[in-house]
Parts: structure tokens; C-alpha cells; sequence
């Protein structure tokens, strides 16, 4: 019983755990809720994303940590300090980088590692003897050191090397896609696309699908289609590598809501799963459509958003980006329903309605928990 209510606990904890963005106003950095008020106010010198229940914040010189109320719980005598995940964080202390839990402790036993690394999906990466392996927060080796490179883990997933062969790997150090591979792209719902020898193709359910012809891949959107180039043309095939709309458009990004991106002569514009223009090419740009199903687009007066019969909703006068931090691989547009929009030289998030929330910051980074 005992145990029961204490995930019980956990689970409250998690759920009523807000998502913060760090923001900076006058020169000072705080953390602001999605509601546009302050969970705390403006007043470090410099300051990290928040991460992990935790945010690292420079005062007087030396970097510690607050929790979501502002309260410092980590006193800052670092003097550097990176982001918290699974419990666990770099800091740089005397010149000696070392793990840290929720305490402020210095943690031991860590395998012997070349330099330390971030966690990330529950793992970091150590390297030994120019090889990278995974381990778990516990310090356990999930998975020795064996492969040349393992990229940043991303939406659980990441691309590793050995013998400049590439394949995927999850989070215990499964391979997902065999590491044969010349070239591999993302892993989305047991799917990339991959490079074999002169060949291209798709790597579904673990085996390889070559199409004839192709060239070369979009990136995934949130469906079971993937844009792919033959003859210098974007069409695009389902994962069983059909080919479901013949290339014919100069440029085409993933689809979402039934609906992508696609340009013709320069113009972007939007089609659907039979390749039937919904919405005409007159943008210089265009994103996929979030969920809440709206989509970026540009023009020469900046970027709006349109909603999915091509209405414009929110006016194309903002410049949109997430080229922040470590989220820039992150979707353009709206994420959990808001979007970060920059205007005259400010950064604000704006409701599916066109409303600014809060007030225009500096720089502001996109929301965490």
C-alpha cells in the first residue's frame, strides 16, 4: 500500500509539474508560465533552460539552481553548469567537471570517460579509446563502448557509426536499424530512410525496401509518407515504399493533418494525401501543420499562419524560430499550443488566436518542464 501511494505521489508531482520558458527582460533572465505571468522574476545575471524540474542561474559569478518557484536549491558555487536530466547534471568545479545530483552532491562511480556527457533519454553517452557507449543514471553501462560516433539522441532515438557504416539505436543500445548502412536518416514508427551503396531506400520493421530512382529524402511529418526525389522531382511513397503521389514538385517537406508543404517554381503552397493543391503556392516558405492545425508560412512581410483550408489567421509579420539552445530540431510554429514569434527585434509567444501572451522579452526560449 505503501509503495502504491508513493507512485501515486510521483505521478501527482509529474503531472502538476508546468512547462516554464526562460526569458530575458532588461538585461536579466527569469522564468515565465504559459499563462504570461512570472514564476520568477527577472533578476540573474545569466540563467539556463529549465530542465528537469531545474534551471541553472548565474549569480555573482558562480552558477546554481532553482526549482520552478525561484528558489535557489542548489546554492551556486559552480563555476559552470549545464542541464539537469534523470536526476542528473554537469557542473564545473575547480577546473573539474563532474555529475551532480538534485542535491548539489558530487556523484562517483561513473565509468572512466574521455569527457562527460549530457543525459538524455534516461542515458549518456562515455567514451573510451575513441569509442562511445551508453550509461544509465545509476552509472550502470547500458551498452560498452563500441561505436565511432553516436549522434544526439532525438524523440528517442539515435544515429550511430562503426566503420562509416550508419544505423539506429534506442535508448538501451538496441539497434533498431543495423549499422549497414552509408547514409540513415531519422527513425520514425520503425521507419527511416537509408543510403545503400548506390542505392536508396527504406529501412521498415528492420528490413531494407529499395525504390528505384530515388535520389534523395524529405524529413518525416506525423504521418506514414515520407517526400522522396526522383528525376529532380518530390513525390512522395508510403513506408512500404509505393510510390503514392508521383514527383513532381521542386521542393516538399512531411505530412501533417493530411496535408503538406510543397513548392513549385519558388511558391509554396499545401497538398493532400492524392496530391490535390488545398491551398495555392503564393509563399516563399511554408511549415508543416501542428495539432492544433494551424501552420507557418511566409512572405515578403514575414511569417503568419494559416489554418487548414488556407485562411490566414495570424498576419505574416513575424520572424519564427528555434534555432535556440538545444531545441533547434524542434517543429516551427506551435508547439503545445503557443507559438514564439520575434517582431521588431523582440521575442513573445503568441495563442492560436493571434494574442501576445505576457509581454515581448529580449530573447525568450521555447517552453520546458
Amino acid at each position: 500500500m505503501k509503495r502504491i501511494f508513493l507512485l501515486l505521489l510521483i505521478c501527482i508531482q509529474l503531472s502538476n509539474a508546468q512547462e516554464l520558458a526562460l526569458v530575458k527582460k532588461g538585461g536579466k533572465f527569469g522564468l515565465l508560465t504559459k499563462e504570461g505571468t512570472f514564476a520568477v522574476e527577472p533578476k540573474f545575471d545569466s540563467a539556463r533552460d529549465f530542465s528537469d524540474g531545474l534551471a541553472a542561474v548565474k549569480e555573482n559569478g558562480k552558477w546554481g539552481f532553482i526549482d520552478d518557484k525561484g528558489t535557489l536549491v542548489i546554492p551556486a558555487t559552480f563555476d559552470n553548469a549545464k542541464d539537469f536530466g534523470s536526476g542528473i547534471c554537469i557542473i564545473q568545479q575547480n577546473n573539474i567537471w563532474s555529475y551532480i545530483n538534485k542535491k548539489g552532491e558530487i556523484l562517483k562511480g561513473n565509468p572512466a570517460s574521455d569527457k562527460l556527457f549530457d543525459f538524455n533519454n534516461g542515458v549518456a553517452f562515455f567514451r573510451q579509446a575513441d569509442k562511445v557507449g551508453l550509461i544509465n543514471n545509476k552509472f550502470e553501462i547500458v551498452l560498452a563502448p563500441k561505436y565511432d560516433v553516436i549522434r544526439t539522441f532525438y524523440k528517442g532515438y539515435a544515429k550511430v557509426a562503426i566503420n562509416d557504416k550508419w544505423g539506429i539505436i534506442d535508448p538501451t543500445g538496441k539497434e533498431v536499424v543495423e549499422a549497414a548502412y552509408d547514409e540513415v536518416g531519422d527513425y520514425y514508427n520503425n521507419t527511416t530512410w537509408v543510403k545503400k551503396g548506390k542505392f536508396f531506400g527504406l529501412v521498415h520493421n528492420g528490413q531494407f525496401i529499395k525504390i528505384d530512382g530515388v535520389t534523395a529524402f524529405g524529413s518525416f511529418g506525423t504521418q506514414d509518407i515520407i517526400a522522396a526525389k526522383k528525376d529532380g522531382k518530390m513525390g512522395f511513397v508510403n513506408f512500404d515504399g509505393q510510390w503514392i503521389i508521383n514527383p513532381r514538385f521542386d521542393k516538399a517537406k512531411g505530412f501533417s493533418k493530411n496535408l503538406a508543404p510543397v513548392c513549385v517554381k519558388e511558391k509554396w503552397g499545401y497538398i493532400n494525401l492524392i496530391g490535390a493543391c488545398i491551398v495555392e503556392p503564393i509563399y516563399s516558405d511554408a511549415e508543416n501543420f501542428s495539432e492544433n492545425g494551424l501552420a507557418a508560412v511566409k512572405n515578403l512581410d514575414g511569417w503568419g499562419f494559416i489554418d487548414e483550408k488556407g485562411k490566414l489567421v495570424i498576419p505574416t509579420k513575424y520572424e519564427i524560430s528555434v534555432a535556440f539552445g538545444n531545441y533547434f530540431r524542434q517543429e516551427k510554429g506551435f508547439i503545445d499550443g503557443l507559438a514564439r514569434v520575434k517582431l521588431s527585434g523582440k521575442w513573445g509567444f503568441v495563442k492560436p488566436d493571434g494574442q501576445l501572451i505576457g509581454e515581448w522579452f529580449q530573447n525568450a526560449e521555447l517552453f520546458q518542464k
